[in-house]
């Protein structure tokens, strides 16, 4: 899955790549920018993002979708343009959170990028935040250290147009060329599983109340009679007629007009 997100198929997506002062993502934010590269175009707005200079490059009041348009109107190529941000913690800082969130959903409703990458440090920002931005991304890339040397794992979730969420953990490595490879899956918690592990789990081992029924409780069960459940030696006495029993004999009027080959004639059926 890790793979399919960095090409990036889909039009309109939305990646986000989570890290940690742990574990950097920025060598796979390098990794989707060499698959998506056909002409790179870098505005420097980490240098002067309040525009305190006499001509900055980029400052953080542009990050609105008419600016980014401009810029991306001034290129030559015709196709869609893939926006990667480096990094939205940065953003943050000079934007209110539902500002960031506004003009991420503005951008990507424009038509004009294909699609949005961006690397996000979730170790300096309160969880809300966080949960809000990935809350908006087709797909969310979580990056922690492995157990492995250089080696890292990568969490990934995805969302379809469909609404079908998936999770995958993989281990992953960037080589210098800046291609991804991904050699295996981590076990659970990152160790062997135990014959304790695959155990099943019995729900009834600690209830304070018993729901198994001993030997003689089942005898008993089988015994008892239900109310309105007629045996066949029951049923068949029922239905035996009785000397005396009640029968109902009817004489018809000369004004009932009763006819034997359609008894319900008077009958509105």
């Amino acid at each position: 899955m890790l793979l399919d997100v960095i090409q990036g198929t889909e039009n309109g997506g939305f990646v986000i790549i989570q890290d940690t002062v742990e574990c950097c993502g920025r060598q796979l934010l390098q990794s989707c920018i060499a698959a998506a590269l056909h002409r790179l175009c870098v505005h420097n707005g980490y240098t002067d993002p309040l525009g305190w200079s006499e001509h900055p490059l980029f400052t953080v009041h542009q990050f609105i979708s008419e600016e980014l348009n401009v810029h991306l109107s001034g290129s030559e190529e015709s196709k869609p343009a893939t926006l990667v941000i480096d990094s939205l913690s940065w953003i943050l800082r000079h934007h209110p959170p539902a500002v960031v969130c506004q003009r991420l959903q503005e951008l990507r409703r424009g038509g004009a990028l294909r699609r949005v990458v961006a690397l996000l440090h979730c170790d300096l920002h309160q969880q809300g935040i966080v949960g809000s931005l990935c809350h908006l991304a087709t797909a969310v890339i979580s990056v922690v250290p492995g157990d492995r040397g250089q080696q890292a794992v990568a969490k990934t979730t995805r969302r379809t147009k469909s609404g079908k969420v998936t999770h995958e953990e993989e281990y992953f490595s960037v080589k210098e060329d800046l291609t991804v490879t991904v050699e295996s899956r981590p076990s659970h918690h990152g160790r062997p599983q135990t014959e304790e592990d695959e155990r099943e789990v019995d729900p009834a081992a600690n209830l304070t109340f018993n729901l198994r029924l001993s030997e003689g409780e089942k005898e008993a069960k089988e015994k008892l009679s239900l109310p309105f459940v007629f045996s066949a030696e029951k049923k068949s006495a029922l239905l035996q007629p009785r000397p005396g029993s009640g029968r109902i004999v009817y004489d018809p009027d000369a004004s009932d007009d009763f006819d034997p080959e359609d008894p319900d004639d008077d009958l509105a059926v």
